[in-house]
């Protein structure tokens, strides 16, 4: 069974959303926050597979929050999957770059909001790979191309050159089947690399992998790859 832990500072909507996830036979609510410090506490003490988390509130918001709660020491890490009112917005941004592993309006479904706790659950992000493109090429400032932009892009020191590539694909917004198509391995491979890569750079999500390759001159915003 799935644990879910329910952050949101309304409380209509909070209750809402705890009393549908309960209704669900393989899901369970550890416990409702209606704050970032509150959800940064009670996600230390519950331990929680996925967190819904919205993201402005009052004190700390649900991206100061995601920060913390990735941030903190632990075997595993929960799945931090937002809940907002705005679609594509700079605060979408900032909380895929934390490590928050998608998004969902609240105007969802109640069957759309259970099957996306399953989707972030088992590792996958909830948002496209191009839709994420999008989004960080809209709030990401633009940055002049490295001299060498048209060559290989620089390995970052603590990655193998094929961990590198991956990531460096996985920016370009290709999904695993086509890295594995594009690099002639297969699609387990591609994860293994990709894990591995995510594991030494710090990153929790493919969503903040992406943002990571274009931060870092990896990818160049507004540009496409022939």
């Amino acid at each position: 069974m799935l644990t879910v832990l329910v952050v949101d500072d309304q409380v209509l909507i909070r209750a809402g959303l705890a009393a549908l996830i309960r209704a669900a036979p393989d899901l369970d609510v550890v416990g409702e926050a209606a704050s970032g410090e509150e959800a940064v506490r009670l996600a230390a003490r519950t331990r929680p597979d996925v967190i819904l988390m919205d993201i402005r509130m009052p004190g700390m918001d649900g991206i100061a929050a995601t920060e913390r709660i990735l941030a903190a020491p632990g075997p595993s890490k929960p799945k931090v999957l937002i809940l907002t009112t705005f679609d594509l917005d700079e605060y979408v941004y900032n909380a895929l770059r934390a490590g928050a592993s998608g998004f969902l309006l609240k105007e969802t479904t109640p069957q759309r909001l259970l099957a996306a706790i399953h989707t972030v659950a088992g590792g996958d992000t909830l948002l496209a790979p191009a839709a994420t493109r999008r989004l960080i090429e809209a709030f990401l400032p633009v940055r002049d191309p490295a001299p060498d932009a048209g060559g290989p892009a620089r390995t970052p020191d603590p990655l193998t050159g094929r961990e590198a590539e991956v990531l460096v694909l996985v920016g370009r917004a290709m999904s695993n089947k086509e890295i594995a198509d594009h690099l002639v391995v297969s699609e387990s491979t591609v994860k293994t690399h990709l894990n591995r890569a995510m594991a030494k750079l710090g990153l929790s999500s493919r969503a903040q992998a992406v943002a990571y390759a274009y931060e870092h001159g990896l990818v160049t915003p507004g540009i496409l790859d022939s």
